[in-house]
């Protein structure tokens, strides 16, 4: 039997994710604003009309925000692109999919792409690792693993051809996170719809 919390319990549950929630958004802006260096928990707290205080009511301290909010924002663009992926029924839609997913939801969530870069290459493991030389396994990462499902149905059904599944998987992330990675003043002369379609052209025609 489901147990009934009290109703004051609730919306004390209730009224502190929404407060969480505040401050991921206040910590996104923070990042995308002034970068990771300068995003103390004072900012933080500024952008979200509260008080220091409270951000460490609900997080240790700036790390721990960080690694939480990192995993918020994997997590998030994941949901995404699996959900649009899974409408797909072969595997050269769901390929192709995969990749204009990708870089559509970077393209519609700039501020969030802008924190997650920041995060990546400024912050620490709860190890003390640098994220960018953080490897915790691919069983791990649901879009490597989708895309490595994908290619290997693709391959099993004769509608791909031979070819290394980890060096393609990791081509085709390699050329969606370098697109994002760069500044505003190296993407003008390619748009982002542009640079979207033109891959999965290339993709699917290497992968046939």
């Amino acid at each position: 039997m489901k147990e009934i919390k009290p109703a004051a319990e609730g919306k004390q549950s209730f009224i502190a994710e929404a407060r969480r929630e505040q401050i991921i958004a206040a910590a996104i802006q923070t990042l995308d604003e002034i970068g990771y260096v300068k995003a103390s928990l004072s900012e933080i707290a500024k952008r979200a009309g509260i008080s220091t205080a409270l951000i460490s009511y609900h997080f240790s301290d700036k790390s721990d925000l960080m690694n939480q909010l990192l995993m918020k924002l994997i997590e998030d663009s994941t949901s995404s692109i699996m959900a649009k992926v899974r409408l797909m029924n072969t595997p050269r839609e769901k390929l192709s999919v995969f990749i204009e997913a990708s870089l559509a939801y970077r393209g519609t969530h700039p501020s969030h792409n802008a924190a997650l870069l920041e995060i990546i290459f400024n912050a620490r493991t709860p190890e003390n690792v640098p994220y960018y030389k953080w490897n915790d396994g691919e069983d791990d990462d649901v879009l490597l693993n989708e895309l490595h499902s994908i290619l290997s149905e693709g391959q099993a059904s004769g509608q791909f051809s031979a070819f290394n599944i980890n060096v393609m998987a990791k081509m085709i992330q390699g050329a969606i996170g370098e697109y994002m990675s760069v500044s505003p003043a190296h993407t003008q002369s390619v748009d982002l719809e542009t640079y979207s379609q033109e891959l999965a052209k290339i993709v699917l025609k290497a992968a046939l």
